[in-house]
């Protein structure tokens, strides 16, 4: 297993400002502004999702920042958070909460300035709305009502830590957070154990053991996976290695902070599975290391055949019976 570590550069927005030829945010650009806080250029109405720095403040584009200063107001998930990107950049644009509470009722309310003639901007706290954060309703609502609906590309801690990890990039698929619930997110990882894509999670720093713990269970100690925390950030880091590597890291620790990203690696097409005329042996195997009890062998057992939990069932009853009939362990059939 490795870890990595790097410093972010300082935050400086007069060198943002100092540079030039930034496109204008009209839906189609077709002119380019010398200025870039001259904002002289027009701007269309419409609805601006306006990705933010997911850390470092220099990841902040010029296009964001022009939107930013012309829109006539910033939809915000937490206006005291965007209130310190936007006194940073010295913007002056009013703001309006717009989170996961409020998001139904606010999401018509904006909607129908839009239609009314502004020009409002959409951001979440870092990153791009509508992604494991509040925008994805106004966003459809506003697509529903034919206005013009503009992306404003930039930081994303999705891509950020994929290209970065080391591991394929060519197909993956991104699941975002998983639930809180350990039977739901167990529920959910067996479905994924046999994806050959990588797969991205979020996940919050109170639940990451959790999370690791299952997935050595589900996906087998040794799959590759890579722990990005605080991306962009000052104490960047990136984890690497095996499932019960990383976790005997982070358990070593006792504790983790910051923003974290999991990528893990899909299975491999070469990966061995167990003869059938083993399952028996395998599931027995399973519950003799200690770490899984009679369900969770039986489930983990069945996915490595290929069987549906309740053929794998039937069998391990079988082998009981058959067992119990005989006094002794033949593995044979009643």
């Amino acid at each position: 297993m490795a870890s990595s570590t790097r410093r972010s550069r300082d935050d400086s927005p007069r060198r943002v400002a100092q540079l030039t030829n930034c496109y204008t945010a009209l839906a189609l650009p077709t002119s380019r502004d010398d200025h870039l806080q001259a904002d002289t250029s027009p701007l269309a109405q419409g609805l601006y999702i306006v990705a933010t720095p997911i850390g470092n403040l220099e990841d902040i584009t010029l296009r964001a920042l022009r939107i930013l200063r012309q829109v006539d107001l910033i939809a915000c998930e937490d206006t005291r958070h965007t209130q310190k990107l936007l006194n940073h950049f010295e913007i002056k644009t009013p703001t309006q909460s717009y989170h996961q509470y409020n998001e139904a009722a606010r999401a018509n309310e904006l909607v129908e300035r839009v239609a009314a003639g502004e020009r409002i901007a959409l951001v979440s706290d870092a990153g791009m709305p509508g992604i494991s954060d509040p925008g994805e309703r106004v966003i459809r609502a506003a697509v529903e009502r034919g206005l013009n609906v503009v992306a404003v590309p930039g930081a994303s801690a999705v891509v950020t830590a994929l290209v970065a990890s080391g591991l394929p990039t060519e197909q993956f698929r991104f699941v975002g957070f998983l639930p809180a619930r350990s039977g739901e997110r167990s529920s959910l990882l067996e479905s994924l154990a046999s994806v050959t894509e990588t797969l991205v999670f979020y996940e919050a720093p109170h639940r990451i053991a959790d999370m690791l713990h299952d997935l050595e269970k589900i996906f087998g100690a040794n799959r590759r996976l890579v722990v990005a925390r605080e991306v962009t950030k000052v104490h960047e880091e990136f984890l690497r290695g095996s499932v019960n590597e990383v976790l005997a890291e982070l358990t070593r620790r006792k504790i983790a902070k910051g923003e974290i990203t999991v990528i893990v690696a899909g299975k491999s097409a070469t990966e061995s599975a167990p003869s059938k005329q083993n399952l028996i042996q395998r599931i027995a195997e399973l519950m003799s290391s200690g770490t899984l009890d009679e369900k969770d062998a039986l489930k983990q057992a069945a996915r490595e055949f290929g069987l549906s939990k309740s053929n794998a069932y039937r069998e391990w009853q079988r082998k009981k019976q058959g067992t119990g009939s005989r006094g002794q362990g033949t593995g044979k059939r009643p």
